[in-house]
């Protein structure tokens, strides 16, 4: 038996924004319809950081896997990106391994696909501006993917420091040709949509910062104690999540549901009810909308699938002896 091996600048090559966000929309889809085997993340905790196991089967696309992937907010200090993965590709008729592959970069673009299409049904279909609380990699995604979406003509990115947002800023700006500006949270979160990207255990962004209208993609709450926002937004916000198994001990609603200032009945959707139209998206341009993204396993089947079926039409990787 033979399998397919795709390191990571493989990955990245095969792996365009349009075709992910495509794919991913169409596995919440399937999600939304019941049509999916997902079982809950696993995790395993270290001292410095968390190691999770992510399993999905789509029936419709014929595949199934599992993703490996850690978060170490260190590993930056040492050479390493912070969030590192590894994907299984398995044959549903067999159960034998068709391909593993680098899914650090799979991860960074399925999730930022996620981003989009929740804007897509969630945000003002007008919105011309984005804020990116957060300048790294999520970052990066987040804005590549929103920018297949919307006609962006301002980008604000705030950092924990400063030359980080400068930085993102000079380099996403030149690649996108996008007028984007290094800022402080305050104005970063004065946007159509405002997406965070952070590792924050305490809320970073203020309920007064918040206008009626605006879309948030809630993205770095994705384990227990993680929160960004200030719970008095969520509050004055519909809600949606990507999976309420997983958002209720994980995501940006866990530590207010914990703490009994959000309950069950404040969750509007799941994201995939409203793709497959059984529950609305943004019904008013007053209206703020949330999304909390924990990242969900048919996310990377239907992305590793597509990277699979594409490295197969183009010759790309190599076959390896099981």
């Amino acid at each position: 038996m033979r399998v397919l091996w795709l390191n990571g600048e493989e990955m990245e090559r095969l792996l365009e924004m349009g075709e992910v966000i495509a794919a991913v929309e169409d596995a919440f889809r399937e999600h939304g319809l019941g049509k999916v085997q997902m079982p809950p993340k696993v995790y395993l905790y270290f001292q410095e950081g968390d190691l999770r196991a992510m399993p999905a089967y789509i029936p419709s696309l014929d595949k199934a896997g599992v993703k490996i992937v850690n978060v170490h907010p260190g590993n930056p200090t040492r050479g390493l990106p912070t969030v590192m993965a590894t994907y299984v590709l398995v044959s549903p008729e067999t159960g034998a391994a068709l391909a593993v592959m680098n899914a650090t970069y799979l991860t960074d673009a399925r999730t930022g696909a996620a981003g989009a299409i929740a804007a897509k049904y969630l945000a003002r279909k007008d919105s011309k501006t984005l804020g990116l609380v957060g300048a790294g990699r999520q970052a990066r995604t987040q804005l590549l993917a929103i920018a297949e979406l919307f006609e962006l003509e301002r980008v604000l990115v705030a950092s924990r420091t400063r030359r980080s947002a400068e930085r993102f800023a000079g380099e996403m700006g030149n690649r996108l040709g996008i007028d984007i500006m290094a800022c402080e949270v305050r104005e970063a979160c004065n946007a159509d949509i405002v997406t965070t990207t952070t590792p924050a255990r305490e809320p970073v962004v203020k309920d007064e910062w918040i206008a009626e209208g605006t879309h948030i993609n809630a993205i770095g709450a994705d384990a227990p104690g993680k929160q960004e926002l200030d719970p008095k937004i969520l509050r004055r916000a519909k809600i949606v999540v990507d999976a309420w198994e997983q958002a209720k001990h994980s995501g940006e609603v866990n530590v207010p549901l914990r703490n009994r200032m959000l309950f069950r009945e404040d969750i509007h959707a799941e994201l995939g009810e409203i793709v497959a139209g059984k529950k609305p998206g943004r019904e008013s341009d007053e209206e703020i909308t949330v999304f909390d993204s924990t990242g969900l396993a048919i996310q990377d089947v239907a992305a590793a699938a597509l990277a699979y079926r594409l490295a197969r039409e183009r010759g790309v990787g190599v076959e390896l002896e099981f």
